[in-house]
């Protein structure tokens, strides 16, 4: 039996409703950086209602009060305290004292100086500086502006972020004159700043049939062009290329040499913001035009959880390749299995080179379809966010009021909810793996649910080019579709690494995250939940291929292993350079699949 959840340990008003924003960042921040040392260390069931964490490296101890033990990571705390603190002195440890404590623990066992984590603690203090300012905001205009798409609402909910990240909302850099264009929890928006480029030093490629009949750059290069039509006070020089870039990156690539040479020899032309407002999506980079007929996803030198933002060239035609891949049969073979998932495109994009080994420039643009429309569509993330002192999660709103609407209590509505979950998104996940060994990176950011009228799941959207897999052993099936398949995309893995990738990704982020947060919402208990996702993915059947390895792991295995986003954060690794084998910090977690009773 999986380690029960605890809903009421101790009762009290929740610090992430109280009225001052600089507690709820504060108790927010502290929050997750208990569940990361939770879940990276081992840390075990508390007994009673008070969590106790030895840490010798500082001869000092945490004490906090537990008001929700998760059985999958998503605990929630109220006050923590020092242990053993002075007489007379509350003691009461603030995010910037827990993460210099927790930093100098992980540093001393793991071998490390002490002083290690400096880094750490700086950008903790940055993310709860800007969560505070982002609370701020959405309390005093919790509504969204009239017009806003479900999509966009979506997007902009993730007001306190990725719950097992440390820093989830450090955005280095950015100015504070900057930050409430830029930042979607301040339903920002922004023009494009636009460069004029030579063609000489323009790549680009594009897929589909209308790409494919005019030609991949011509196509991008024309869907950039009407863009920047529609700014009438832009005028591009005749010849060049119209070339998009995200405000803040148009302020850095001037101080970046080859970038510099370039416009200083008139390759390369500033053309200044202009056009109408772009609203930037979850990820910051990626804007968003209900109007447009793409999506733009910009490359951002930010360091932004773990890793600067800019898109890498193998990304880009990964994206292509991907689009060329589903119009070689894999889209109409998966329309005809799970009709009710897709796979978003980013079927286009548009690069400036410089000269040397790598034509990375820091200014390019992935063109991404937008397909949306009004439907009821949102990311995961942005369906299970807290919103702290204003109102429920959209999730915990459907799910009362679906058991309102049907006199059932929230943990029936709870159950039938993710089981329609997993019918439209975690099984077309699985069966794209075991039908052509094509894996998704599908943590809650990445992936869509559709939703009808009442709230109920309807379908499953997934984006991004950056998290694609595919498995090895399975190139020469795909190379039977796409013959030079993987090679310039860098896509192909190691079937270990693509097995333990997904795991983490769809197994723990994805639906482990989503049973927490109907755990923590209170809203249903999580065993039952577990024990209901495990049912269901042990009667899956996969007729196009094998079984995937990954659901075995974890149907069976004892343990996971799972991304240590505060170890890969302390050893300041970023998630986009490197070998994918060797990109963050995994630890074996307890698998709660594995032993919870149907």
């Amino acid at each position: 039996m999986t380690t029960p959840s605890v809903l009421t340990a101790v009762t009290g008003p929740d610090l992430l409703d109280d009225p001052d924003p600089d507690r709820v960042a504060d108790a927010a921040a502290t929050e997750n950086l208990l569940r990361c040392w939770i879940r990276e260390t081992g840390v075990p069931h508390p007994h009673g209602p008070a969590l106790v964490l030895d840490l010798p490296a500082s001869g000092a101890g945490l004490v906090a009060d537990v008001r929700h033990w998760s059985a999958t990571g998503w605990h929630r705390f109220g006050e923590v305290r020092l242990r053993d603190a002075p007489s007379g002195w509350a003691g009461v440890a603030d995010a910037a004292t827990v993460a210099a404590l927790l930093a100098r623990e992980a540093a001393v066992r793991g071998g490390a100086p002490s002083r290690t984590g400096t880094d750490l603690v700086a950008r903790v203090l940055d993310s709860v500086r800007r969560t505070r300012t982002h609370i701020a905001d959405r309390r005093a205009a919790p509504a969204p502006p009239p017009g806003t798409t479900p999509f966009l609402v979506a997007e902009q909910a993730l007001l306190l972020g990725h719950p097992t990240h440390p820093t989830p909302k450090s955005r280095e850099s950015v100015t504070d004159a900057e930050a409430p264009a830029f930042a979607p929890e301040r339903r920002g928006s922004f023009p494009l700043h636009w460069f004029a480029a030579d063609p000489a030093i323009v790549s680009s490629d594009a897929a589909g049939a209308e790409a494919e009949r005019a030609g991949g750059f011509r196509w991008a290069t024309s869907v950039a062009a009407e863009l920047a039509a529609a700014s009438a006070d832009l005028v591009v020089p005749e010849g060049m290329i119209a070339v998009p870039a995200h405000p803040w990156q148009a302020r850095d690539l001037p101080h970046r040499p080859a970038i510099a040479t370039l416009l200083r020899t008139g390759m390369l032309r500033d053309l200044g913001p202009a056009g109408p407002h772009w609203w930037p999506t979850s990820s910051l980079r990626t804007a968003y035009r209900p109007d447009a007929p793409v999506m733009l996803k910009l490359s951002l030198g930010l360091r932004i959880t773990n890793s600067r933002r800019e898109n890498l060239r193998k990304e880009l035609h990964r994206g292509v390749e991907i689009a060329r891949l589903l119009d070689a049969g894999v889209e109409q073979h998966l329309a005809r299995t799970h009709p009710s998932f897709r796979i978003v495109r980013d079927a286009g994009w548009l690069a400036v080179d410089v000269p040397g080994e790598s034509p990375d420039s820091g200014l390019d643009v992935v063109l991404r379809e937008n397909p949306f429309g009004d439907t009821d569509v949102s990311c995961v993330a942005g369906l299970v966010a807290e919103a702290p002192g204003i109102g429920r999660s959209r999730l915990a709103q459907i799910v009362t009021g679906l058991a309102e609407r049907t006199g059932t209590s929230t943990r029936d509505v709870a159950a039938h909810w993710l089981d329609g979950y997993l019918r439209a998104v975690l099984e077309p996940v699985l069966w794209l793996y075991s039908g052509y060994g094509i894996a998704l990176e599908a943590h809650q950011q990445n992936t869509l649910v559709v939703l009808d009228a009442d709230g109920w799941p309807a379908g499953g959207r997934y984006r991004d080019n950056q998290g694609y897999y595919f498995a090895q052993s399975r190139l020469d099936q795909l190379r039977r579709l796409l013959p030079d398949v993987g090679e310039r995309s860098e896509t192909a893995v190691p079937d270990q690494v693509v097995d333990e990738r997904l795991g983490y990704y769809l197994g723990i982020n994805n639906l482990c995250g989503l049973v927490g947060a109907f755990g923590s919402q209170g809203l249903a208990d999580e065993e039952t939940l577990l024990a209901l996702a495990r049912d269901r993915l042990a009667a899956l059947r996969f007729p196009d291929g094998p079984a995937p390895a990954t659901l075995r792991s974890l149907l069976t295995s004892p343990t996971l292993p799972c991304k240590a986003n505060l170890l890969t954060r302390l050893h300041e690794m970023d998630e986009l350079s490197g070998p994918v084998a060797t990109q963050s910090v995994y630890v074996p977690i307890s698998n709660p699949f594995a032993t919870v009773t149907s």
